[in-house]
């Protein structure tokens, strides 16, 4: 879900501050709820937590914010081991492969759905996860957890379109935007069949959670029609795309509208009239934690007020903590943020067409992903085939001409691979 923050920019900056004397960062004084002080973490120190989380999903001590994996670290003596992913299904691949080896991951609402009926999560001891008395009551007893077993939400939000008001005409309401051949090459949708169906079936009338598929023909029908005009299927490469001008549509969250609002305010953002996706990611415990406690005391401190607003500041996803919500600091932020901050995350007018995923049945996930490795073959006019056939020959060309030399002079070369 969900920012790109390039890591020469990180580097750049701590280059920087080291050649201006200004590396040394004056401590923060963070006040912490009870509920997170109120424990003898002495028992836990030295162990560590493993956590998986979506790229850039937590403050992370840049431009001077809060470090919270840091932080952590610094009060309970536990050491934090943090890997991303940047999909719902990324993330269920690595977990279904075997090769994921962590205590805490924070999926989406459907994705836990799933995780929780496939085995994959442990209940969790709700006792060393005071701070939940912080979370909203609307974001409690969902439909993916009805009896609050398994997750404690972290972030919500909604996905609407992104869109360059230089390069759009008027002011948008509808994900037909998607579907305009007048953009033709300028438009990006999700790389996760979910998301990318979702919004097909939001165009089509149809809903997001159906099995029929004669209605899941339709939308893949329209994702066919759509990508005659696409420019790419994107995840993180939306953030460059979108700042730079390089496309002027793209769907995403809600949140990560004002990060590319940050670096160009020719965008603008809408929630689309035909309804939208409503979603809640949340923090989890994985079945067969090595360090389940620690787990659950990481999730805590996430839900400490202070480290909550620090994450919401940080990610600009809503947040569910109530203290967060009314606090005014926060609101000020807000304000600063883009004038429509505050109605975009936490507006109170709700479209009765919105919709939240659930977990699909295993058929209907099936030939979701069947239609969905069909689309990626399907053949496509893609816009300014002229220049890249151009290029294409071009490359071909040179890569015809390093071949021929390579082989003459029989050198060899290292190969590594990921």
């Amino acid at each position: 879900m969900k920012r790109f923050i390039p890591f020469v920019l990180s580097l750049l900056f701590l280059a920087t501050s080291a050649l201006c004397g200004c590396g040394e960062v004056e401590e923060m004084e963070i006040e912490y709820a009870e509920g997170t002080l109120n424990f003898d973490y002495s028992e836990l120190s030295g162990t560590e937590v493993k956590v998986y989380n979506w790229g850039n999903y937590i403050s992370d001590g840049a431009d001077g914010t809060i470090d919270v994996n840091e932080e952590f670290e610094k009060l309970t003596g536990i050491k934090v081991i943090y890997d991303n992913y940047d999909s719902n299904e990324s993330l269920y691949a690595k977990l279904a492969s075997g090769g994921a080896d962590y205590d805490v991951v924070i999926p989406s609402d459907y994705m836990i759905g799933r995780l929780i009926s496939e085995g994959y999560l442990e209940e969790i001891n709700f006792s060393n996860i005071p701070n939940y008395e912080f979370i909203d009551q609307a974001y409690k007893n969902t439909q993916y957890d009805p009896e609050n077993r398994y997750s404690v939400p972290y972030n919500v939000g909604k996905v609407g379109i992104i869109y360059n008001t230089y390069m759009v005409e008027g002011t948008p309401t509808s994900w037909s935007l998607m579907w305009d051949e007048n953009y033709k090459g300028k438009i990006l949708n999700f790389n996760n069949s979910r998301d990318a169906f979702a919004i097909a079936q939001f165009y089509n009338g149809i809903d997001i959670n159906t099995t029929d598929k004669a209605e899941l023909d339709k939308a893949f029908d329209s994702l066919v029609e759509q990508k005659q005009i696409l420019q790419s299927y994107v995840m993180d490469e939306v953030f460059n795309k979108m700042e730079s001008g390089e496309a002027a549509i793209a769907p995403y969250y809600a949140g990560d509208f004002f990060t590319m609002y940050g670096n160009n305010e020719d965008l603008a953002f809408y929630y689309p009239e035909e309804g939208t996706n409503v979603f809640i990611d949340a923090a989890c415990v994985l079945k067969g934690a090595k360090n389940k406690k620690a787990a659950e005391l990481y999730i805590n401190f996430l839900m400490d007020p202070a480290i909550a607003q620090a994450n919401a500041e940080y990610i600009y996803y809503a947040s569910p903590n109530t203290e967060v919500i009314k606090n005014e600091d926060y609101l000020a932020f807000l304000e600063e943020l883009h004038p429509d901050a505050y109605d975009i995350l936490y507006g109170d007018v709700d479209n009765p067409k919105d919709d939240s995923f659930i977990d699909l049945p295993a058929e209907t996930k099936s030939y979701m992903t069947e239609k969905w490795t069909q689309l990626g073959a399907t053949s496509t006019e893609e816009s300014g085939n002229d220049i890249v056939y151009g290029i294409c020959i071009v490359l071909l060309a040179l890569i015809m001409f390093w071949f021929a030399f390579s082989t003459v002079r029989k050198k060899t070369r290292e190969r590594m691979y990921d």
